[in-house]
């Protein structure tokens, strides 16, 4: 069992900074997964932990131990990619233990008790003389999973190991390897671009942009209270509402108040350092209500396309020119062009600053208490 810590990791690639400045410590045994957009630097953090690429800057240590300048043979890391890279020509058994010889001192009746104890976990011990081509993209994808198992690795990198498997399947994948996670309980650094995945599967989630750490937390923390507006709209789908307000005073509270908004904000945090302050309103599709409009809460929009899903239907409309999104009874009667106002839910609003994106309110908790970003 192996706990990584990434100290100031940083990677060149002559005048292009992919990775900045990260630091991020993983706990032993514990399911990280680094999400972001295609260019974020997460699977060159994937790489440098594999020994695939080098370190510009920084330290890369497992278990208080340097690794940073080890090969990749030396690390005894196991890693699952993609495209399954599985040889055509060898049985999904060949394939599990091709190499295990040249990279290990295993005896025959060693990997043999690896490979039944890995099949079994995975469920595949009727495939293991089958060819890939008589394999399905799940039990490939199982088969690569295990060659990564019988290496025993003391981490375990998975570089967007289910984009290859249609929608059902990668749903069935997706709870499988939390299962497989909660057995083995190795320590698993997971890459994808899919937050959904990436909220389903980790025990904590990294979010990256640029090459920077924007933000490290559980799922459900990102969710609650993102600590920029990056965050904000990467994680949730649809992705939150941002609109442009004004922080002013009512009577003893505040409100938020722009063109279409007028909000009371619920005084958890320090609203004084905000009055007549030029801020973005955050508010989720799923927050907001068609029929709750009142004093305390008015967003007036006007319906530009309608997108029933069966049990919702969402409404893409403008509020005062900015683009937003609601979710609405899936029987609604909305259509396009027509006003409505909707209400939101005190207890759901966030603000962010309009020029560094960073958060400076949660309306149901003092921004004191929101775990914070781990960048520099």
């Amino acid at each position: 069992m192996t706990d990584i810590t990434l100290d100031n990791v940083t990677k060149r690639f002559e005048d292009v900074t992919a990775v900045d400045s990260l630091g991020l410590e993983i706990d032993d045994g514990e399911f990280l997964v680094l999400v972001g957009p295609s260019g974020c630097g997460k699977s060159t953090t994937l790489r440098m932990l594999a020994g695939l690429e080098s370190v510009t800057e920084g330290d890369i240590l497992a278990s208080g131990e340097p690794i940073t300048d080890l090969e990749p043979k030396n690390r005894n890391v196991a890693m699952v990619f993609q495209n399954y890279a599985l040889y055509p020509h060898m049985s999904a058994k060949r394939n599990m233990t091709f190499g295990m010889k040249s990279a290990g001192d295993y005896t025959d009746d060693e990997i043999e008790d690896r490979v039944t104890e890995a099949a079994a976990i995975l469920d595949i011990e009727d495939l293991l003389e089958r060819k890939p081509k008589a394999l399905s993209g799940g039990e490939r994808q199982r088969v690569a999973i295990g060659r990564a198992l019988v290496r025993d690795p003391d981490y375990l990198l998975m570089d967007e190991p289910l984009s290859n498997l249609d929608a059902k399947l990668r749903i069935q994948m997706r709870a499988e390897l939390s299962e497989l996670h909660d057995e083995l309980e190795t320590t698993t650094i997971y890459v994808t671009h899919d937050q959904t995945e990436a909220m389903t599967l980790g025990d904590r989630v990294a979010v990256m942009n640029d090459g920077e750490l924007q933000q490290v937390a559980k799922p459900q923390e990102l969710y609650d209270y993102p600590a920029n507006r990056f965050v904000a709209e990467f994680i949730g789908s649809p992705a939150m509402n941002t609109l442009p307000v004004e922080i002013r005073r009512d009577g003893d509270g505040y409100v938020a108040v722009g063109d279409g908004v007028d909000v009371q904000l619920p005084q958890t945090g320090d609203l004084d350092a905000l009055e007549e302050e030029q801020l973005l309103l955050g508010i989720r599709p799923e927050d907001l209500h068609e029929d709750g409009a009142n004093a305390d809460t008015s967003i007036r929009a006007t319906v530009s396309v309608t997108e029933p899903l069966g049990d919702t239907t969402l409404i893409h409309g403008e509020v005062a020119g900015t683009l937003a999104k609601f979710k609405v009874s899936a029987r609604s009667s909305l259509r396009q062009g027509d006003t409505v106002e909707f209400g939101a839910d005190l207890d759901r609003l966030h603000l962010f600053d309009d020029e560094t994106g960073a958060a400076v309110y949660h309306s149901d908790r003092s921004l004191e208490t929101t775990e914070q970003p781990l960048s520099h």
